[in-house]
């Protein structure tokens, strides 16, 4: 099944540590890049995140947002005994200079700014990775659900461009015979409007001309080429592997054939047929930019 490359997944977990939300959010890029916005504590982990991410995708980018929220049990407060000192020293200096009885409470010195820090405690990284990982795996989870259900969407989208493609082939394979028997009319009629009746037309001559004129017209091989690459991008489309890649590369070679196609043509009918093969083409070409 084809994956979009775009996608969103959350996932929590709590534990004795506290409580673990993780949010995954995925865009197009043209490899794999994994980018952090996490608690300085959970830095350490970095390369366990990323080892995770990646080995159940192939390429992306993903932003990866943790917020923590440590339980009770994970934080200690802590007193800067010297600062409250220093405070209290300064307020009681103060108040004899300027004549005040008022006596300082605890209350007020510690709501004075840095008397009172809370801290998260030491954990190990085994210990935030035991809370880290089940929250990023339900997040991944969901992300890829989201790139499934919009990789089959886009499927479907380019499963009917394919059809449009295939309808474009086995039409230009009908009209080719076609522009060869019209060549050969237009060219024996401009022959006999150019020769006098005592000169009639070659008849060998004639079948010479429009021999050339076939073989340099002939889309035999461009047409089959073009038949073999619909049928790898259908086949491609229907497996469970990363495909953005080889389809891309796909996309260009089906251009590369129906631009031949164009240029060898020397048809109106079929120059009209090539322009809208290749607006298809172009869709195509930006609908699989964003698959996986």
């Amino acid at each position: 099944m084809a994956r979009s490359m775009t996608g969103f997944g959350r996932g929590e977990a709590s534990g004795e540590a506290g409580r673990v939300t993780v949010e995954v959010k995925a865009v197009n890029h043209r490899f794999s890049e994994v980018v952090f916005r996490m608690p300085r504590q959970f830095s350490a982990l970095e390369d366990r995140v990323r080892r995770l991410i990646q080995g159940r995708t192939a390429r992306g980018r993903f932003e990866v947002y943790v917020a923590w929220e440590p339980s009770a049990e994970a934080r200690a407060v802590k007193v800067d005994k010297d600062l409250a000192l220093a405070y209290y020293n300064a307020l009681r200096q103060l108040a004899e200079e300027i004549g005040s009885n008022q006596e300082l409470s605890l209350d007020t010195l510690a709501r004075l700014p840095e008397v009172l820090s809370v801290q998260e405690g030491e954990l190990s990284d085994d210990e935030i990775w035991a809370l880290l990982e089940p929250a990023l795996t339900q997040a991944m989870a969901g992300l890829i659900a989201m790139r499934e259900r919009e990789g089959a969407a886009l499927a479907a989208d380019l499963a009917g461009r394919l059809d449009r493609l295939e309808a474009f082939r086995a039409a230009a394979a009908a009209r080719a015979p076609q522009v060869v028997e019209e060549y050969r009319q237009r060219l024996t009629r401009r022959l006999e409007e150019l020769l006098p009746p005592t000169n009639p037309v070659d008849p060998q001559r004639l079948a010479q001309e429009v021999a050339l004129f076939a073989d340099r017209a002939d889309i035999t091989e461009e047409l089959q080429r073009l038949a073999s690459h619909i049928d790898q991008f259908r086949r491609a489309l229907e497996t469970d592997d990363a495909v953005g890649r080889k389809l891309d590369f796909l996309v260009q070679e089906m251009g590369r054939e129906v631009n031949t196609i164009g240029s060898k043509a020397n048809d109106a009918d079929l120059a009209a047929a090539v322009v809208a093969a290749k607006s298809e083409l172009e869709k195509i070409r930006e609908q699989v930019q964003n698959l996986e």
